[in-house]
């Protein structure tokens, strides 16, 4: 059977103008605009120990995961310094609704993006093959 290998791009909507909403990710993430307004975030250069990877999970309709967004999704994005990032968005007085939290897996916080998105951002950490095993069986429950 044929199948999906990943995920080829994050395409959303803004409640305002597409390109001051790509420009405040810009500056207060780090995220390089091409000259046609996106960004393309290459594998190679993510230098996290743990080879990288990329989750997808579907959530129920009454989730709080999300809150105190409305929206009906949340993007994670991966992050190389989550405490000196976090650090430069207090400066630029971007919102941070939780976190820092540590988990197996690595950090991970939450702020608010001017579309009044939830977005996670998380420092990942590389796992022995024997904790990605216990995770994933906690997982199943």
């Amino acid at each position: 059977m044929a199948k999906i290998t990943g995920i080829g791009g994050v395409f959303f909507k803004s409640r305002n103008k597409g390109s001051e909403l790509a420009s405040w990710y810009q500056k207060n993430l780090g995220l390089d605009l091409e000259s046609w307004g996106g960004s393309i975030l290459r594998w190679p250069d993510d230098k996290a120990e743990d080879g990288g990877l990329t989750v997808w999970s579907a959530a129920d309709n009454d989730t709080k995961w999300f809150s105190p967004s409305e929206s009906s999704f949340m993007i994670n994005y991966r992050v190389d310094n989550l405490d000196e990032l976090l650090d430069q968005l207090r400066q630029n007085g971007v919102e941070i609704v939780g976190g820092p939290d540590s988990a197996e897996n690595g950090k991970f916080a939450w702020i608010m993006d001017p579309d009044k998105n939830k977005v996670e951002l998380w420092e990942p950490m590389a796992m022995s093959p024997e904790d990605r095993a216990r995770l994933d069986e906690k997982n199943k429950k």
